[in-house]
């Protein structure tokens, strides 16, 4: 059994075949994202290193960055006790959040109301080309 077999036998993925996948600033501890992974995108993220997730709205891969050019570049792939949460630890380049935010945990619960507690970095329009 080859080492991917291993790492893959040992994740559990759900009834639709998806794992949830955090992704994670390597050097700083800020988390970015949370998105889905199918083994097909696992096997393409542990092969090249740039983060692929599965699209639940597209039916199809998504590969980070690919149309906003906002990158994944995994530095570690961790797997929880129970093997049915994927930590990827990454350098981000740029921003993670479809709306131009670092994270896409920009919004926090503070004394019974939702706050912003970060601003948008990049407009979302030049991101995707809207």
């Amino acid at each position: 059994m080859s080492n991917l077999a291993r790492v893959l036998d040992s994740i559990t993925f759900d009834d639709s075949g998806l794992v949830p996948a955090i992704a994670q600033q390597h050097d700083g501890g800020e988390v970015l994202m949370m998105a889905w992974m199918n083994r097909e995108a696992v096997v393409e993220t542990l092969t090249f290193g740039l983060v692929c997730y599965w699209s639940r709205s597209r039916k199809r891969l998504w590969r980070k960055g690919e149309q906003s050019g906002q990158v994944q570049i995994l530095k570690e792939f961790r797997i929880d006790c129970d093997g049915d949460t994927i930590l990827l630890l990454v350098d981000q380049t740029g921003v993670a959040c479809h709306t131009g935010r670092r994270s896409c945990f920009h919004r926090a619960a503070r004394d019974g109301i939702l706050i912003t507690i970060a601003g948008v970095q990049k407009d979302p329009a030049g991101l995707y080309g809207q």
